[in-house]
């Protein structure tokens, strides 16, 4: 039924890197290769963000610009308990490389694209391999090191998101600016190529236990439905459709009636993609919530504080960015600090706590921010968030690899990942649908929806006057769903217990 086997399924298990002693984990060239890779997968989610609407000058395609994004994160959201579960059953260093493979063919055919179909077509194949570049390189690190010992690394895994956050927009800016948006996506095939030659030459992973059995295809497809139906949902409802239309409502029973299904479906698989067992420890099910939340935080104030930075303050699209610095910074320095605490004392649950309480905190500061408040105030208020999203992320990481056997540690870092992307794609079609309704309320202009920055500045003073107003209440909006979702997160992380970190 099982044997023991090569992770990687290479041909000579004599030429393996030996475990290093004491534990000391994956050489540096090894960890820089997987870290390469995971960033050039988050930093696709958000590098076309100041592109999009050179893109669209270029494509055309206007009504469909926002599934340029959606598409990615779509696919690389279902896609992610997939690779995870392919990596346990075949090995994650041959996981890892076709996922890798596939991300850069589809970089490729992004770059070729000729109109926003193809486009939209193009970066949803792409999103599939980036899918299996975040689990990876996560369930690899989990394997190689046990929770007692990968604090540190995880930090410098964990640092990555707000390097992506914010260095994803200035890099597509500046790639726009010097080159052509086509290099945003051409820029990936170098350090992609990069990634797969350290990766396959050398990367090897000790012998584990590999159960022979079938994929849960099935499990696949229903997750997959349920994901898009609920995506669909979220970023139509209340805009394309009202939410008691027949659409959403059947969206709404499609999605849910998937999910359940999905999980019956799970129950009886002889290998799920998500295995139900991870769900009977108590700490893997709250961090998973948590996640979940915390995601949706993250991805809905990241992506509605740039449009007031333009619209109120008069901020470019690259400086909107850059204004986000100490958001960023935050979220670094606090995935630093968690890494080596837990390392050094073994202890975690203050963490989440700590940090879901600062997010929402810093959700509720920047209701203090108006439409004539200084830039500079604005930016420094994000820095509470970050901290408190750099807390959850890095300890709900850390307790999620503690939670999982080795058997599953793709599965449930895969289950991890899945949950922060569509916790973030959920978040910003539902914190849109209260920016766009707050718009209305707040007294946008008529036909002021479709207006960019720069010719709103060019306005009589009484339009513009109206637009800034309209912005800020529809940001109001946003913060207060944001915090109430970090309060939320708070609850769950409350009932998280302290389990000793495994030493093996």
């Amino acid at each position: 039924m099982s044997r023991p086997t090569e992770d990687a399924n290479t041909p000579e298990p004599e030429a393996a890197e030996p475990p290093p002693a004491g534990g000391g984990g994956p050489s540096k060239l090894v960890l820089f290769g997987l870290l390469l890779g995971l960033m050039l997968g988050m930093l696709d989610g958000t590098i076309v963000g100041t592109v999009l609407p050179t893109i669209v000058g270029d494509l055309g395609g206007l009504d469909h610009l926002s599934w340029v994004v959606t598409s990615y994160l779509i696919a690389a959201s279902v896609s992610t308990p997939l690779w995870g579960k392919l990596g346990d059953l075949y090995g994650r260093r041959g996981s890892y490389l076709w996922s890798i493979t596939l991300f850069l063919a589809g970089s490729v055919l992004c770059g070729l694209a000729q109109n926003m179909g193809q486009l939209i077509a193009f970066r949803a194949f792409q999103g599939l391999g980036a899918g299996g570049l975040m689990v990876g390189a996560l369930s690899i690190i989990g394997v190689l090191l046990p929770p007692s010992q990968a604090g540190r690394t995880q930090s410098m895994v964990g640092v990555m998101m707000p390097v992506a956050l914010v260095g994803g927009p200035l890099l597509g800016g500046f790639l726009t600016d010097q080159l052509d948006w086509r290099w945003v996506f051409y820029v990936n095939l170098p350090l992609g190529a990069l990634t797969l030659l350290i990766i396959g030459m050398r990367l090897r992973l000790p012998a584990t236990e590999r159960i022979e059995a079938r994929i849960d295809y099935a499990g696949a497809g229903l997750l997959s439905a349920g994901i898009l139906a609920l995506t669909l949902l979220g970023s139509w409802g209340g805009t394309t459709y009202g939410w008691t239309s027949p659409q959403i409502l059947g969206l709404g029973v499609l999605g849910v009636g998937a999910l359940v299904w999905f999980h019956r479906v799970e129950r009886r698989a002889a290998e799920p993609i998500i295995p139900p067992r991870l769900f009977a420890d108590r700490n893997f099910t709250l961090v998973q919530v948590l996640t979940f939340l915390v995601g949706a935080v993250m991805l809905g104030v990241s992506t509605y504080l740039p449009q007031y930075m333009q619209f109120v303050r008069g901020a470019s699209s690259t400086a909107s960015g850059m204004l986000l610095l100490p958001l960023m910074a935050g979220m670094f320095g606090a995935q630093l600090l968690v890494g080596r605490r837990v390392a050094q004392s073994g202890r975690y649950r203050v963490y989440p706590m700590l940090g879901s309480a600062l997010a929402a905190s810093g959700a509720l500061a920047l209701l203090a921010v108006g439409a004539d408040t200084p830039t500079a105030v604005t930016s420094a208020l994000t820095l509470p968030l970050g901290v408190g999203l750099g807390f959850v992320f890095q300890s709900t990481l850390l307790i999620t690899i503690n939670s999982a056997d080795p058997r599953d540690m793709g599965a449930a870092t895969g289950t991890t990942t899945l949950l922060r992307t569509i916790g973030g794609s959920l978040g910003v079609a539902v914190l849109g649908a209260v920016y766009t309704g707050r718009l209305a309320s707040g007294g946008m202009p008529e036909g002021a929806a479709e207006w960019t920055p720069e010719a709103v500045h060019g306005m009589p003073e009484a339009v513009r006057e109206g637009v800034r107003h309209a912005v800020t209440s529809g940001l109001h909006g946003v913060l207060l769903g944001a915090a109430l979702l970090g309060w939320a997160a708070f609850l769950a992380a409350w009932l998280v217990r302290e389990v000793p970190l495994r030493q093996k």
